[in-house]
């Protein structure tokens, strides 16, 4: 193999002596096999094939095959040159395999064996170094340390590596210093000076150089741009501009209403620039409180507690500032500290108020039964404002529907227009209204609620109704009932009763048991029915409270029969219903029979009536009717002018809503009655249709009414044969097709069609 190495320069021409083509004693005109040759060719050889049998007679043809043959290299055929048609690049193509032979003009017979050889293009340096990005972005942390890496650069070059040093990159800083620094030999930016401040400088715009030939004169290079960002680190504490903060509020201002915004500034961004505000006095800790808003930073000073001018109208407090996220590398010396303070003052400015009352509730106690016109309490209300206007009271009538109470509007006074009942209510609660006259839209409103206090105005009685019986085999000093009593007043000391009899008892005795209970004890034995079936007791049951209040109330005990045991067996009727029912009712049971008997005749009545079968025509009113009613007779067929037979009996001629032509007719509600329908429709479709066209029709009475037809079908081909359904004359009528209808209808054919012939004639 022949090897030829070629610079890629401008070449465009070389030739390779084949001197020694042949081999051994092989005789010329003998081919031999193919040879491989290596050839080592310089950039300034231009190769030239020559062959031992090429004696310079013209007679010897060179051939050129392989790599690039014909696009790239040429051969001259007579004299054996290689030339070169273009520009040779390495980067392209290194290395180029060709065969060589060489044969007789004349013959074409091979002289020389086929012979390969390679061209290598040698290397010069014609690519500079590139990086694989125009600009580069990259951030470092401000203050961070000298020698912190920022980023690595790289950049290639498309010259061969292993020969020479075209390939040899060095690179260095062009822009940038003396902030940034770059490794000569792979590329990484460092940081070179300390305590870089974002602050003061955030974009650095840095220019790297890559230097082929190892940086050597007459090297190439490329240079790329990287752009680097200083990210931002909590260096700097938040600062108020101003340290001293002016505000002002209406003293009306509600608990939670903002009055004003204070702002410090911070240097810092993103999370590192947001604060928080503090108050850091105790009077203003009490009446006011600061958020701060996270969308701008600013303190929001906010009402904590109601305002009042008249008590105090101006406040002055602290407030301070931090940021919420602390980087403890920058919260010592020397760095000053991460927090700074200033004064607010906050002017309270004057509203007109309404009048505020003394107490709010007023709770006022009052005796029952007090006479109309009895005092009851005060309220008072004054304008606590500067002006100090005078107030005029009212009640709220809303509160008092009543009207229970009165105030007088100038002082206050609360007064009875009532006597009051605790027994009817315990409590009244009315709204006192206090206006300010010289404005009438301050008012203010305080509940008072007014206790009624007892009187002992009511006297016990008994707790509940008794039933007491007393056997005819009873004992004497035997107990039959236990009774008590109930008081509507409530005394301080609780309720005590006291039991008597207004007249000694020959029969029974009443016991006190000294626990607002008493016992009622037989005095003797033996009672009868017969003697008398019951007894009145009268008892009389006192309080204890002042006045003294006291009842009369009647017990009444029956006499009944009991067995050994004292169970009742039997006792008087009379003295039953005494004993169980009142008279009132006794009489209201007898008003419920009487009236469930009438309900139950009334409704017999009405069954009776209903089973009668009413008339289809009540009267000529009755708008349900669907029969037409005239009041004259007809005058037979030869009447044309009052009804026509035909439209009578054949619905095909039918006209809708065709009525007498005389005399107007009575039905107030006509219904629309169409044709039926055609083409052989049998009955039940013209029903079908009817009660469609009855169920569709706006002017159909709103109830259920009968509807009757004189429709029989229209199934027959040859229809009715009536007269009545002929037209008015004969001579209307066409009989030709009758002599189409079959041998069946031949003899009524040859009837009428012979006799319209008669009758032209």
């Amino acid at each position: 193999m022949n090897s030829l190495r070629i610079a890629s320069s401008d070449i465009r021409s070389f030739s390779l002596s084949l001197s020694s083509l042949s081999s051994g004693g092989k005789s010329p005109a003998e081919p031999s096999s193919t040879r491989k040759i290596s050839y080592m060719v310089f950039p300034s050889f231009y190769p030239q094939l020559h062959s031992n049998m090429d004696r310079g007679d013209g007679n010897v043809k060179y051939i050129l095959t392989g790599d690039g043959v014909g696009s790239l290299f040429l051969i001259d055929e007579n004299s054996g040159d290689i030339h070169a048609t273009k520009r040779l690049d390495r980067e392209e193509r290194a290395i180029y395999t060709l065969h060589a032979k060489v044969v007789d003009k004349r013959t074409n017979k091979t002289l020389e064996a086929d012979t390969e050889f390679n061209i290598k293009i040698h290397d010069i340096n014609d690519n500079e170094p590139k990086f694989s990005k125009d600009i580069y972005f990259a951030s470092v942390p401000e203050m961070s340390d000298v020698g912190t890496s920022v980023i690595q650069v790289t950049a290639t070059d498309a010259d061969d590596q292993t020969y020479g040093n075209s390939a040899k990159l060095v690179y260095s800083i062009l822009q940038g210093q003396p902030y940034f620094s770059v490794d000569s030999d792979n590329g990484t930016i460092r940081t070179a000076l300390p305590n870089m401040d974002r602050e003061t400088k955030e974009n650095y715009q840095v220019v790297i150089q890559a230097k082929d030939m190892a940086g050597q004169m007459g090297g190439l290079s490329g240079t790329t741009t990287v752009s680097i960002t200083l990210s931002d680190e909590n260096d700097s504490p938040p600062r108020f501009a101003n340290h001293t903060f002016r505000l002002s509020t209406l003293e009306s201002a509600e608990v939670g209403a903002a009055i004003g915004r204070i702002k410090a500034n911070d240097a810092d961004v993103g999370r590192n620039a947001e604060m928080q505000y503090s108050i850091v006095d105790r009077d203003g800790q009490d009446i006011f409180t600061i958020i701060t808003d996270q969308n701008t930073q600013e303190g929001i000073i906010r009402v904590k507690k109601q305002l009042d001018y008249e008590r105090k109208k101006t406040f002055s407090f602290k407030v301070e500032v931090t940021n919420t996220y602390l980087d403890p590398r920058f919260m010592y010396s020397p760095n000053p500290p991460f927090k700074d303070d200033a004064m607010v003052r906050v002017t309270i400015e004057d509203v007109d108020e309404p009048p505020v009352f003394s107490r709010n509730p007023y709770i006022i106690e009052v005796h029952e039964d007090t006479a109309a016109g009895s005092f009851v309490g005060v309220v008072s209300a004054k304008d606590l404002d500067a002006d100090n206007n005078p107030v005029k009271y009212s009640i709220d009538r809303h509160t008092d529907l009543e009207r229970l109470f009165n105030i007088d509007s100038v002082n206050g006074t609360i007064t009875t227009l009532k006597a009051l009942d605790r027994e009817m209510s315990k409590w009244h609660n009315i709204s006192v209204v206090a206006t300010e006259i010289s404005n009438p839209r301050q008012t203010t409103r305080v509940p008072v609620f007014i206790r009624v206090l007892d009187v002992n105005d009511n006297a016990p009685e008994f707790a509940m109704y008794y039933e007491t019986f007393v056997c005819e085999n009873v004992k004497s000093g035997q107990l039959i009932q236990t009774i008590s009593a109930v008081d509507t007043d409530e005394p301080l000391v609780g309720h005590k009763f006291v039991f008597s009899m207004s007249f000694s008892n020959p029969n029974f005795t009443i016991i006190d048991n000294e626990d607002n209970t008493a016992r009622i004890i037989t005095r003797r034995g033996g009672f009868s029915q017969r003697e008398m079936n019951a007894y009145l007791l009268p008892v009389v049951i006192s309080d204890n409270d002042y006045p003294i209040q006291s009842s009369t109330s009647t017990l009444t005990v029956n006499v009944c029969a009991c067995d050994s045991g004292g169970n009742v067996q039997s006792c008087n009727t009379e003295a039953l219903l005494s004993a169980g029912l009142s008279t009132g009712a006794l009489v209201a049971i007898l008003l419920c029979v009487i009236i469930l008997l009438m309900i139950v005749v009334l409704f017999a009545a009405l069954r009776r009536q209903q089973r009668k079968k009413e008339p289809l025509i009540i009267s000529k009113e009755d708008v349900r009717d669907n029969v037409v009613s005239y009041n004259d007779e007809g005058g037979g067929e030869e009447d044309t002018q009052a009804f026509d037979i035909g439209t009578l009996r054949n619905p095909e001629v039918m006209d809708a809503n065709k009525l007498r032509r005389d005399i107007i007719p009575e039905m107030l509600f006509p219904f629309g009655r169409t044709s039926p329908i055609k083409d052989n429709a049998d009955v039940r479709d013209f029903i079908h249709g009817r009660l469609h066209e009855n169920d569709s029709d706006p002017t159909a009475p709103p109830y259920d009414s009968l509807a009757t037809y004189a429709y029989e079908g229209s199934g027959s081909l040859a229809e009715s044969l009536s007269s009545l359904e002929s037209g008015a004359t004969e001579g209307d009528q066409e009989y030709d097709y009758l002599s189409n209808w079959g041998p069946a209808f031949k003899k009524l054919a040859d009837m009428y069609i012979g006799k319209d012939t008669e009758r032209e004639t």
